[in-house]
């Protein structure tokens, strides 16, 4: 059987810069067995299609999301899952691939960024298909619990598996019909390498976490773990998800491997996974819920050709005036060497989408500053999440910010050395620590408050203006954008750690 395989991305880690590769020539190359299927960064796929299963994954760090295309040589005809929103490389490789995009399936209404699905469907034509329970505010393809779908050799078959949300379903993949074992599962958020789907999104719409969890629990030992353990396992998410816990960088996986080393699948009962699953999931993001109402909603599309307006320092003015939101993409040095005064710091170079979804509002309009030639870029990466609201960017910021020193500020940015000396200088230094929970349980700064980057615009009020505030989260990324918030709120002395954590340990 041939196979065209690819991925995306790297290991996911909120401090460590991730432009994706997407952005770069892909490398070509034969892919001859699965082993190799997640061993590059880079995409990976094949120089001839030959004939059988044609199999692609594309992974974006920034999200830790995962979408797949699956096709068959032999006939030309194509399926793409949970698509993201700037769909035009599915539409490219299937094209030089000579396939056809005929139905995008989504595995469940996504909370973590905007699908896809209506972009993809306007460009191709393409059939959108959601499990029969779901009820989209769009004309779809309701897909039945086992029912199956004959691209040519290859066979699609679906299978419902609610308890990540109600609505969620898998992907069964035969290379053959006749094959007497399939060649993988694609499994949504149902289970991922190393854990399972958070069961508790949904709780503030009235659904119980643990009927949720008690569904999952059904999902898993009925459809999922009733594969033959060579079963090539697929998920739509990989580790710094929040939605899940305990998920593993690797890309892939097996049924078999699945059943003995997954966390949840150690449960002896379903109280105890249940327990299991219900205890200590991170904390959404804001932006979660926004999301999955609007990945059911017949929504604006994106145009993800089209560059944010060019805009003066007075246009920005007049934007501000308005109520739009100024956010710096540079990163965080950068950013402290020289900004326009008020503006937020959320660097392209980090895990952008999710931390913009995480701290900006969704109702206001939004003013750019980026290096020369990444404005388009930040603003797709945004639309990922549902920030449309982009209406320019500053042009050529580095020369106005040289011409009108009187709109720009510096900022404090301290070494692990510096910040030593200055608790012992300033008794009433207030030390912010923006991780996470799991993060802070491996150790702190003595002495700091602990408030997450996500909750920070709630909790702000926690925090005295009038203190010296030093803020600090693993590597210095996180920390920049909490400090500028601090700053735009009227705190009077804000720095942050560079280095994070990791230089002060």
């Amino acid at each position: 059987m041939d196979l065209v395989a690819g991925v995306l991305g790297q290991a996911s880690n909120p401090e460590v810069s991730e432009r994706e590769a997407m952005h770069r020539p892909p490398g070509r190359v034969w892919v001859p067995e699965i082993t190799c299927l997640m061993a590059s960064s880079w995409l990976r796929y094949s120089e001839s299609m030959g004939r059988g299963l044609v199999f692609e994954c594309y992974y974006l760090d920034c999200l830790s999301q995962a979408s797949y295309l699956v096709g068959d040589a032999t006939s030309g005809r194509a399926v793409v899952v949970d698509p993201r929103r700037d769909v035009a490389i599915y539409v490219d490789e299937a094209q030089s691939a000579g396939l056809a995009i005929e139905l995008i399936v989504e595995t469940h209404f996504h909370a973590d960024f905007l699908s896809g699905h209506l972009e993809l469907a306007a460009l191709t034509g393409a059939e959108i298909g959601f499990s029969s329970v779901a009820s989209p505010e769009f004309d779809f393809r309701s897909l039945t619990d086992g029912e199956r779908l004959t691209l040519g050799e290859v066979v699609l078959e679906f299978r419902h598996t609610p308890g990540h949300t109600p609505e969620s379903l898998s992907v069964v993949v035969w290379g053959h019909g006749d094959d007497p074992e399939p060649y993988g599962v694609l499994t949504g958020d149902t289970l991922f390498v190393g854990g399972v789907g958070r069961p508790d999104l949904l709780a503030a719409t009235g659904m119980s976490e643990k009927e949720m969890a008690g569904d999952l629990y059904d999902s898993l030992h009925q459809r999922l773990m009733v594969l033959p353990d060579a079963t090539l396992v697929f998920p739509a998410h990989g580790a710094g998800s929040a939605c899940g816990k305990n998920l593993s960088a690797e890309r892939s996986s097996t049924i078999g491997e699945q059943r003995r080393t997954n966390y949840a699948m150690a449960a002896a009962d379903r109280a105890e996974f249940i327990d299991l699953v219900t205890e200590g999931q991170p904390v959404a993001p804001a932006y979660f819920a926004h999301d999955a109402a609007l990945n059911k909603a017949q929504r604006l599309l994106l145009d993800e050709s089209a560059m944010p307006v060019a805009m003066g320092p007075e246009e920005v003015d007049a934007a501000l005036d308005s109520g739009a939101v100024v956010i710096d993409v540079r990163d965080p040095a950068s950013f402290a060497r020289g900004h326009l005064v008020g503006s937020l710091n959320v660097g392209l170079e980090g895990r952008f989408a999710e931390a913009a979804g995480s701290v900006l509002p969704f109702e206001v309009d939004l003013v750019l500053v980026a290096e020369e030639g990444t404005a388009l870029e930040a603003k797709n990466r945004l639309a990922r999440i549902g920030l449309d609201r982009v209406v320019g960017h500053l042009e050529d910021c580095h020369r106005v910010m040289d011409e009108k020193p009187q709109i720009t500020m510096g900022s404090s940015r301290l070494t692990a050395q510096t910040l030593r000396e200055r608790i012992g200088e300033l008794h009433d230094i207030q030390l912010l620590d923006v991780r996470n929970a799991g993060e802070v349980r491996n150790g702190t700064i003595e002495g700091s408050i602990h408030i997450p980057m996500g909750s920070i615009t709630d909790r702000i009020n926690q925090l005295d203006p009038s203190r010296p505030t030093v803020v600090f989260c693993a590597g210095g990324y996180r920390s920049s954008i909490v400090a500028s918030i601090l700053r735009k709120a009227g705190f009077d002395d804000v720095s942050d750690l560079a280095g994070g954590y990791g230089s002060w340990h």
